[in-house]
């Protein structure tokens, strides 16, 4: 059977176990239009995540298992199958995550739906929570997207901000286009333009005018992986972000679901930062911006030391460190 449906959103789930094989929204193709792609194969599945046709922590975990859960309909081998999804994105914990707790289980297909269940539910906590650091009126900046399109359903950091809409605080945000492929620009301003939520987009070298000028009253970022002592994996940019937040004194905040926490890894020294091609630098929708033959350093995430960090929002509330 389909994944249980959640609470009435302007924006469908993400991804969707649909009884004998994956449904997901393809973002690559946003926001020109919403297209749905149907996923009948692990190398498929595989291909879409690498090429983050599906991205962010929390949809990715969900994207794990339920390969994991159509590998075990299909009668494969799930060792070998664990190993082709985890190296697809290797710095985002939770599809490892998602990967292992399918495989674990005595029916993958029911973890795998139970995974995507709780994901929804694991974000509205979040939300309720982080809707006490939004004061009224905030102004608040955010980077990459960590929205619906993030997760299974309604988002981490960016639903932080629609709790706070919906309870009537009326934040504005402003969205950092999010270089190199644009996810801010095309995938969190299409969000907030479904949710009716007051938006600006800027390129990411303005925010920290944007602090200088007094029009930023907090920062709200997600995360792909926090270290045991909080140090935060996220897309690239984030860091700058967190050192400008601190030189102008301005709350940094990161919302993420504990599954993204890694207790195995002690610090952000010892993550491993995926290195993407050098294409999505040099060219944008297909066009190539820089020189023939120029040579483009792609990393996708940076580390954002933990006594960078005013606090974690997580499903269990928010603190101003890792538990």
């Amino acid at each position: 059977m389909p994944s249980p449906p959640h609470e009435e959103s302007p924006i469908p789930p993400t991804i969707e176990w649909m009884g004998d094989h994956i449904r997901l929204i393809d973002q690559r193709r946003l926001p020109d239009e919403l297209v749905l792609v149907e996923v009948h194969s692990i190398e498929k599945l595989c291909e879409l995540i690498f090429a983050l046709a599906i991205r962010g922590a929390p949809a990715l975990g969900a994207a794990g298992a339920m390969g994991v859960a159509l590998a075990s309909l299909q009668g494969r081998e799930l060792g070998g199958v664990a190993s082709l999804l985890k190296a697809t994105r290797p710095t985002a914990v939770n599809l490892a995550w998602g990967v292992d707790r399918a495989r674990a289980a005595a029916d993958p297909v029911a973890e795998a739906v139970r995974i995507a269940a709780h994901d929804v539910a694991v974000n509205q906590a979040i939300g309720a929570h982080g809707t006490a650091v939004v004061p009224d009126k905030s102004r608040v900046l955010t980077h990459c997207n960590t929205g619906s399109l993030a997760c299974v359903g309604w988002g981490t950091a960016l639903r932080v901000i629609r709790s706070s809409h919906e309870a009537g605080r009326r934040p504005s945000v402003w969205v950092d286009e999010t270089r190199p492929v644009l996810q801010g620009a095309r995938l969190t301003a299409w969000e907030l333009q479904q949710l009716g939520i007051p938006a600006t987009l800027v390129v990411d070298s303005m925010a920290g005018s944007l602090m200088a000028a007094g029009e930023v009253d907090l920062a709200i970022v997600g995360a792909d992986r926090i270290a045991a002592n909080g140090d935060v994996a996220n897309k690239i940019g984030t860091y700058s972000l967190a050192v400008l937040a601190r030189h102008h004194d301005i709350p940094f905040y990161v919302a993420a679901p504990t599954s993204t926490i890694d207790p195995a890894t002690a610090a952000g020294s010892d993550i491993v930062v995926e290195q993407r091609p050098g294409t999505e630098v040099v060219e944008v929708g297909g066009v190539r911006l820089a020189p023939e033959g120029m040579a483009a350093q792609n990393w996708a995430f940076d580390v954002t030391p933990a006594e960078l960090v005013t606090g974690y929002i997580t499903e269990e509330g928010v603190s101003d460190r890792i538990r």
